[in-house]
């Protein structure tokens, strides 16, 4: 047997080159702003999760370029052997700081933190109790373990309830789920969830990839949103959305759970240390979070507008309360479609489609910027109707 023909066999993605519903790794020339350049032509940006427009503010690309000219490009190597810098410790005692968190770990992208602690504190005698949307990291981090995973429906505490009662007492549980899912844009009910988990003596791990900087008073996320933050045993956060680099880090309250973590996690141990840049701009994002609270309540204006905006247009936003709001559109095909008219019309949007949804329920996922101005929105708002009306989707 070819150990190649399966990647032979793979036609999936020429298919869609060939019909034209070919939407992915498109180029970009231009910076994650809210207008980016694709092939020369002005595309209004809905699809980056730039929350806070972070990624070309000038003090973080300055704090980046100065840790360059200091450090060079890149640490040659994992922090366990010779690329520990000191502004990697620097960065978790900031962060530590930000998230009112008494340790953090920070590792090389988000989805090795979720890989590397899953992966790392599930034995073979815990099970982990997923919502059925969670991200594919966690997916992957809990197969990787020893341990079992049982999954709820999802955003349903009642199912929850229901296989935390199904594990035995002799079984190590960790619930693990999205503070905000990154494709319906809806939010975990976590003040139920911490219900059951106290109830049932579980661990609780609440991923903020999409909800850091976005909510809460301070930008802590969904934890501090519900004023749960005490209940939460590891929270795990990403550079690459609100903070505008790339990189993650697992904040706890435990000394021995991150020493563990910290020694044994291969993604961690195995994985070069994230640059010197982008520690520096991860500092800065930080600053400018806590300096400027404004630039939060622009974004919920932005996204407040768009859902009310969106809706009155006829779309189904599919219970969304984050600034990603999806679009229903049902069909594969259609989905595809509608995103390829967007980017002619000039609108840059992310077609999602089986099997990252149901089938039937694929959506055109929309996200907004702090940095989007009212004539951005309104021009895109435009676009959508006019395609939306093409499609017979409204």
């Amino acid at each position: 047997m070819d150990v190649f023909q399966k990647c032979r066999d793979y036609t999936r993605a020429q298919e869609a080159r060939d019909s034209g519903a070919y939407m992915l790794y498109r180029e970009i020339g231009s910076p994650q702003d809210p207008v980016v350049t694709m092939d020369g032509q002005k595309v209004i940006m809905l699809g980056s999760n730039n929350y806070l427009g972070l990624t070309s503010h000038p003090k973080v690309k300055e704090a980046a370029i100065a840790a360059t000219a200091k450090y060079g490009t890149g640490c040659a190597g994992s922090r366990l052997l010779n690329g520990n810098l000191d502004i990697h410790v620097r960065l978790e005692e900031r962060l530590a700081n930000f998230m009112k968190r008494d340790h953090v770990l920070v590792f090389s992208t988000g989805y090795g933190v979720n890989v590397g602690v899953l992966s790392t504190v599930l034995g073979r005698h815990d099970v982990a109790i997923l919502d059925k949307m969670d991200h594919a990291s966690i997916i992957d981090g809990v197969q990787m373990s020893l341990g079992k995973a049982v999954k709820f429906r999802h955003n349903d505490p009642e199912d929850l309830e229901k296989k935390l009662e199904n594990v035995g007492p002799d079984k190590g549980k960790l619930i693990v789920v999205d503070g905000v899912f990154s494709m319906e844009g809806d939010v975990t009910p976590l003040p139920e969830i911490v219900k059951h988990k106290n109830t049932y003596g579980a661990g609780l791990f609440v991923d903020e990839a999409h909800s850091l900087g976005v909510f809460g008073e301070n930008g802590r996320g969904i934890c501090e949103h519900f004023g749960l933050e005490d209940e939460v045993d590891l929270v795990m956060g990403t550079f690459s959305k609100s903070f505008a680099t790339v990189g993650g880090f697992i904040a706890c309250d435990d000394a021995k759970i991150l020493d563990y973590i910290k020694h044994t996690a291969r993604a961690q141990l195995f994985t070069a240390a994230i640059p010197p840049a982008a520690a520096a701009a991860v500092e800065a994002a930080i600053e400018i979070v806590e300096a400027e609270p404004e630039r939060r309540q622009q974004l919920w204006d932005n996204t407040n507008y768009m859902k009310r905006e969106l809706e009155g247009l006829g779309f189904e936003t599919c219970g969304s309360q984050s600034p990603v709001i999806p679009l229903l559109t049902g069909d594969d095909l259609v989905t595809y479609a509608m995103a390829n008219r967007l980017q002619e019309e000039g609108v840059f949007v992310n077609a999602v489609v089986t099997p990252a949804v149901p089938p039937g329920h694929g959506v055109i996922r929309t996200s907004y910027m702090a940095t989007h101005t009212r004539e951005h929105l309104d021009q895109a708002l435009g676009v959508i109707a006019k395609v939306g009306r093409e499609l017979s989707i409204i």
